[in-house]
C-alpha cells in the first residue's frame, strides 16, 4: 500500500537532479526546513507529467516557502535535467527513478499495460514535514486523473513555520 496520512515516507537513495547537475543523496536531504512535495509521475516528458510541471510552475511551487518541490519518474539523469531546463530551470529537484527504487519504497509502483517488462508509479502526490511524515496523500487510481492541485497548496500552507 502506498504511503498515507500520518505514515512516514522511506527514506530512499536516488540520483537527484536540479536542472544542471544530479547526484545521490537520502529523501531526508532533500527536503527542506518545513518538509517537501513529493509528485511521481511515469516519465518526465509524457503530455500528462509536462501538463502537471507546467502548471505547477505557472501557480509558483518553486517559490514555497522552506519547502523543497520533488518530481519522480522513471526517466534517467540527463532527461530529468534537460526536462527542468525546459521549464525554465525552477526550485525543483527531480528524482531519476530509472532502477524503479523510490516508486518501489513507496509501493507505487505498476506494470503497464501494453509495454512489456516496464513498471511505473502511480501518479501521486505526497505533502511531507521535515521527518517525512505524510501530511497528505494522493494517489490516482487511473492514468489520467489530474493532481487536485489546490488540495497540495493548502496541504503545504498547514506545514508547521520553520523551527529556528
Amino acid at each position: 500500500m502506498p504511503p498515507t496520512e500520518g505514515e512516514t515516507l522511506p527514506d530512499f537513495e536516488a540520483a537527484f537532479c536540479d536542472g544542471e547537475t544530479f547526484r545521490s543523496r537520502r529523501l531526508s536531504e532533500a527536503l527542506e526546513p518545513r518538509g517537501g512535495v513529493l509528485v511521481c509521475t511515469g516519465f518526465a516528458f509524457s503530455a500528462i507529467a509536462q501538463n502537471w510541471w507546467t502548471r505547477f510552475v505557472r501557480a509558483g511551487w518553486d517559490e514555497f516557502d522552506d519547502v523543497a518541490v520533488i518530481g519522480v519518474s522513471r526517466d534517467g539523469p540527463y532527461g530529468q535535467n534537460e526536462f527542468l531546463r525546459q521549464l525554465g530551470r525552477p526550485d525543483f529537484e527531480f528524482v531519476a527513478d530509472v532502477d524503479g527504487t523510490a516508486g518501489e519504497a513507496l509501493d507505487l509502483l505498476v506494470d503497464r499495460d501494453h509495454m512489456a517488462g516496464v513498471s511505473t508509479p502511480w501518479r501521486s502526490a505526497f505533502v511531507v514535514g521535515p521527518a517525512r511524515t505524510v501530511r497528505y496523500a494522493f494517489v490516482a487510481d487511473d492514468w489520467i486523473s489530474p493532481l487536485p492541485r489546490e488540495e497540495v497548496e493548502e496541504a503545504v500552507a498547514a506545514l508547521p513555520p520553520r523551527a529556528d
